[in-house]
């Protein structure tokens, strides 16, 4: 099958409007733009959002938002799960058995989280204390 046969199907398509082509085409003069005005002129682009000199609608509304960049650690309180604070070692993997890990960096906080600073041997848990 030839693919140079392929045409729209009838009245899919209109002829292009040629306009500036003087006073018989009916689209002579103005080029079907109205009389004077800025949008009348060549080389007219309005800005997006322009609402005609009004302050537009994106400088009218108060700025809002803002997300770090930055993750925060997730804060596992060490005095309601102290199973964490028997364990030998402290791994993302050992804490991940006893409670469900949503980001990347644990913090352990509590009264006990001070004393567990020696166990902690993954370099994405900290702890509250000093």
């Amino acid at each position: 099958m030839a693919l140079n046969n392929l045409k729209p199907a009838c009245g899919a398509t209109h002829k292009t409007k040629r306009v500036g082509r003087g006073p018989a085409s009916g689209y002579g003069k103005t080029a079907t733009r109205g009389q004077k005005g800025q949008k009348a002129r060549s080389g007219y682009s309005q800005k997006r959002g322009f609402e005609g000199g009004q302050t537009p609608l994106q400088r009218r509304l108060p700025k809002v938002g803002f997300r770090s960049k930055v993750e925060k650690p997730q804060a596992i309180n060490v005095d309601k799960i102290t199973a964490i604070a028997e364990l030998e070692e402290i791994t993302m993997e050992n804490i991940a058995k006893f409670v469900k890990i949503k980001s990347k960096k644990v913090k352990l906080i509590g009264v006990k989280a001070k004393e567990l600073k020696s166990k902690i041997k993954d370099a994405n848990i900290t702890t509250s204390g000093k």
